[in-house]
């Protein structure tokens, strides 16, 4: 399909060479979110969505355009909207599965989340096949098989950016608050080569479920003389028309799957046809081997220059030793006997008028050969995306005139953003005998400029090999020897795995904690706190020290049924349950208070939406449902307090039902507590009688305030409904 001076090799350099008929960059998020919004809604057939992330609360439009849209906005509500609509589409989200590193800024049980969402007809996996140390990295999404989007953008939290990228933006709103500037690139492509990443995405879900998905379409208009299909985003016209491109990946060694290494040579193979000028930007620039072929190619080609484009700073220990200590090794390679005045290694910053300061993160993965060849792929210029995360890039050739002159303007343009100039000036810049010398002179201030890269500020690469074999590696992290001497690569542990782990690790380190308590506190038993409350008794220190007891005992998951007894025979049936009910009410509180706090901080999301789920019954049942759990104790008194705590119940409603449930129980806790007492003092009819009695109490007390409890809620709920009803009238 390609010409015979094209560098396509297909099994070598790449996996197969096809025919895009119309493609279009989108560069930056608002662009790619708004064109992937645009296609999904005309989807009709087939929708397959494989991603490192895909994270339902995506809005995918934002400001009028949301305001405006007739489809809803946030991706997990557009899909399932789209999905109930047409009962016949079929909808395949293929998720990376874990990662303990992005815990925090990934949707916690994201496959349960998007179940619970969504109707049957959308499909959800998480794939767990990657080697330990590797991630899925593939970012495609296939619409109807006539239009597919792929790049370097994810559907995930702190990626949504427009071209301007302001210093101040509210709607760049992540989990932990504003985020700074973000440049990211993907593209849409229709024709012959949506049949490709149709088969990709197929046997990637193939490869971790057991469904079969939806078959490809036999009448998909993917010819080379196809119009627009109907899927294509009206909002973007296209740039390159009947341009030959091939697809380079990365496929590790993986459940007895060959690796596959073509992205890297496919890269080497670039930079080895560079004449004039090579423009890349990239997350990450740390592959050495690629910092080798540039300098070598820049030296056999004394016409050649070079222009980088990376992020400024690093985010955390691990990426500044591993990526930003390696970067520091990559340029000097890189320049390693050329002129200085050919090479710029840079990243791209802005100081504004009021004096404020952004750095772009960089998160796009891009290369240009003059105006040869250019990349719009997953793979950053690093080592696990050569060898061990799956990665697929798009390589078109500028095999007509009109191509080579989309692959110069999508270059121009992407210089033009990070310089702060109109793309026709920057064209003109790049055609001087000295382009990287003249883009980067003459900048103007207040707008986005390039500057060279410093990372000595950053480290001084003591600890660099350590955290690059751990956030960098070439191969897995953990290998299993297997019977015939090879080695199979572990794989990454899955997230349901993990969160178990983590389950029992926390509820070993509760125990060992009540297991030291015990053996370390000598007063924490039940006969010293017997001996304890006796002492304060017909003291105006009871009262306090009742309260005291109840509240660290509370804390330290002490059972209150054993206080509630000691304090109904220590201070008699009538102050011994009124004392008791003002101790399990304060203790109450406090772990409650403790449950919001650590629920505000995202405990709450650990549990996922079946303890959402639990979580709406609590809080629809209210008093009704504390006053049941604590009649029938089914779980330790200061565990439900902290889970209630975590909930969305309000204190009110948890305290009255606490009452309900406990102050019953205590009052006839206190008659068998006293008569258990004089059982021991003086053994008699009647002492036995009044146990007796009290045990009958007990349960009644037990049923009526059940029913009180259940009639206080029903009459709530009414009285709450008539009100809705009168409003809506």
């Amino acid at each position: 399909m390609s010409g015979s001076d094209s560098i396509f090799k297909q099994g070598e350099n790449c996996w197969v060479t096809s025919t895009a008929t119309y493609a279009t960059p989108l560069i930056d998020c608002a662009n790619y979110y708004r064109a992937l919004h645009s296609a999904i809604t005309k989807a009709k057939h087939s929708i397959f969505i494989i991603g490192w992330d895909i994270d339902s609360r995506i809005r995918l439009l934002r400001g009028e355009e949301e305001a405006n849209a007739e489809a809803p906005s946030v991706i997990g509500d557009l899909l399932a909207w789209k999905a109930e609509q047409n009962p016949d589409l079929r909808v395949y989200l293929l998720r990376w599965d874990s990662s303990l590193a992005f815990f925090a800024m990934r949707e916690m049980w994201a496959k349960e989340v998007w179940e619970e969402k969504t109707p049957d007809n959308v499909k959800t996996e998480l794939d767990d096949t990657i080697p330990m140390g590797g991630s899925q990295h593939q970012k495609v999404v296939v619409i109807d098989d006539e239009v597919v989007f792929s790049g370097g953008m994810d559907v995930s939290v702190n990626r949504w950016d427009t071209r301007d990228h302001p210093v101040i933006s509210e709607e760049r709103d992540g989990p932990d608050g504003e985020y700074g500037p973000l440049h990211d690139v993907h593209m849409v492509a229709a024709g012959p080569v949506v049949k490709d990443f149709a088969d990709l995405v197929r046997w990637r879900w193939l490869r971790v479920a057991e469904e079969q998905p939806i078959g490809k379409r036999d009448d998909a208009q993917n010819g080379p003389d196809a119009p627009l299909p109907s899927a294509w985003p009206e909002q973007y016209d296209p740039w390159f028309e009947n341009v030959e491109c091939a697809l380079a990946r990365t496929i590790p060694f993986m459940d007895e799957v060959e690796p596959v290494q073509e992205v890297r040579n496919m890269l080497l193979d670039l930079i080895s046809q560079a004449e004039r000028l090579i423009y890349i930007e990239n997350q990450f620039t740390t592959r050495q081997e690629i910092a080798e072929a540039l300098n070598r190619r820049l030296k056999e080609c004394d016409t050649l220059q070079v222009v980088i484009v990376s992020s400024y700073e690093p985010k955390g220990k691990f990426e500044c030793e591993a990526f930003w200590a390696s970067r520091i090794e990559f340029k000097d390679i890189l320049e390693k006997g050329v002129e200085p005045h050919r090479i710029a290694m840079t990243y791209s910053s802005i100081e504004d008028i009021k004096g404020r300061k952004a750095y772009k993160r960089i998160h796009a993965k891009v290369m240009t050969i003059d105006e040869k060849y250019a990349v719009i792929g997953s793979s950053n210029l690093s080592n696990r995306s050569m060898t061990l995360d799956t990665e697929i890039d798009t390589v078109f050739r500028g095999n007509t005139e009109h191509n080579r002159n989309m692959i110069a303007r999508l270059r121009d343009d992407l210089l033009a953003e990070h310089t702060g100039r109109e793309v026709a000036e920057t064209a003109e810049l790049l055609q001087s005998d000295n382009p990287v010398e003249a883009l980067m002179t003459g900048q103007l201030a207040h707008g986005y400029v390039l500057n060279i890269v410093n990372d000595e500020v950053f480290t001084d690469q003591s600890n660099s090999s350590l955290y690059r074999s751990l956030s960098d590696p070439e191969e897995p992290l953990i290998s299993i020897p297997t019977i015939d001497g090879s080695a199979m690569p572990a794989k990454n542990p899955r997230r349901r795995t993990i969160m178990i782990a983590l389950g029992v690790a926390a509820l070993a380190l509760l125990a060992g904690l009540m297991f030291w308590a015990s053996q370390s506190i000598p007063w924490l038993s039940a006969e010293n706190i017997n001996s304890f409350l006796e002492k304060s008794r017909g003291t105006y220190f009871a009262l306090p020290t009742v309260l005291m007891v109840y509240v660290i005992g509370g804390l330290l998951f002490f059972p209150v049924t054993v206080l509630s007894l000691a304090v109904a025979a220590i201070f008699g049936p009538i102050w011994g349950p009124i004392y008791g009910i003002l101790g399990a009410l304060l203790s109450s509180a406090a772990l409650f208070g403790i449950g919001k706090i650590l629920g505000n901080a995202g405990l709450k999301k650990v549990g996922g939406p079946k303890v959402e789920a639990l979580d709406a019954k609590l809080k629809t049942s209210g008093i009704v449902g504390v006053a049941a759990i604590r009649m029938l104790p089914i779980a330790p008194f200061s565990l439900v307090n902290l889970v209630a705590g975590i909930s969305s119940i309000g204190i009110f409603q948890f305290l009255v039902g606490t009452f309900l449930g406990m102050f019953p129980p205590m009052i006839a806790k206190g008659l068998v507590g006293d008569s258990i007492t004089q059982i021991f003092r003086n053994p008699s009819p009647q002492t036995i009688g009044y146990m007796a009695g009290g045990i009958v109490l007990w349960g009644l007390m037990i049923w009526g305030s059940q029913k009180f409890a259940r009639w206080y809620q029903e009459r709530k709920q009414q009285k709450e409904k008539a009100e809705a009803e009168e409003c809506v009238a």
